[in-house]
């Protein structure tokens, strides 16, 4: 089997009892290593609680999540963080960077958890910077560098440590036109040397970009598509 991904049945409730809300409600998901997935819903859907669940931030109430063969679902928050450190690259709509360290080092610092070396993280951070195309920003502060050269290195340090799923929260929601293209631009060329790119947005038109499209209304999952296909739901 070639799935990096596949939930079961996971259900996330709050308030249970008479009051209760379903923000997922019995979602079933499998995600191949090297998809490019994009996962669509307006406000209240419940996307944004299923990109927790993917992301190891929040553990199901019912179900199961199964990250590279293991069954995360029911793990504990020193382990889930662990999973998150070595599995995970994320990509925030706020950047997210430290104003006081250069890009290098911003790319540098989830490096330093996993226990890398400090030559090697300097190798592997200098290489990220170089795929994003700010080779030239290295010692640039976030302040220096326009919104999108910020996000070129929020993905540079996503990337850096090679890790098995990118996955992107909104990633062009704070940028103009231009540098959302150049963002998209990015996640395709990653998803293109074998990245398994994970998007998760409420926009119809970014969303069309990836090349699989899953689209979540009231805690479930109506469609589930690949754009190079009729549209139909699943």
């Amino acid at each position: 089997m070639n799935e990096l991904i596949d939930i079961r049945n996971i259900y996330k409730i709050y308030n249970p009892g008479e009051n209760e809300v379903r923000a997922l409600d019995g979602v079933n998901l499998k995600i191949s290593k090297g998809e490019f997935v994009a996962i669509i819903g307006q406000s209240g859907s419940g996307k944004s609680t299923l990109m927790n669940m993917l992301g190891c931030l929040d553990v199901p109430s019912f179900g199961q999540y199964f990250l590279n063969g293991r069954d995360v679902s029911t793990m504990k928050d020193d382990d889930l963080s662990d999973v998150r450190n070595k599995e995970i690259g994320f990509i925030f709509q706020g950047f997210n960077l430290i104003p006081s360290l250069t890009a290098v080092e911003n790319v540098e610092l989830p490096l330093i958890y996993r226990g890398i070396s400090k030559e090697e993280r300097k190798k592997l951070s200098v290489k990220a910077l170089e795929i994003v195309g700010l080779s030239h920003r290295m010692d640039h502060k976030p302040a220096e560098m326009s919104g999108g050269q910020q996000q070129r290195v929020a993905i540079a340090r996503a990337i850096a440590a090679k890790p098995p799923v990118i996955l992107a929260d909104e990633p062009t929601g704070n940028l103009d036109s231009h540098s959302s293209k150049e963002i998209l631009g990015i996640l395709k060329e990653l998803h293109k040397t074998g990245r398994t790119v994970i998007l998760i947005t409420h926009d119809n038109d970014i969303a069309a970009q990836a090349k699989r499209v899953v689209r979540i209304k009231d805690g479930k999952i109506e469609q589930d598509y690949r754009n190079d296909e009729t549209e139909s739901t699943k």
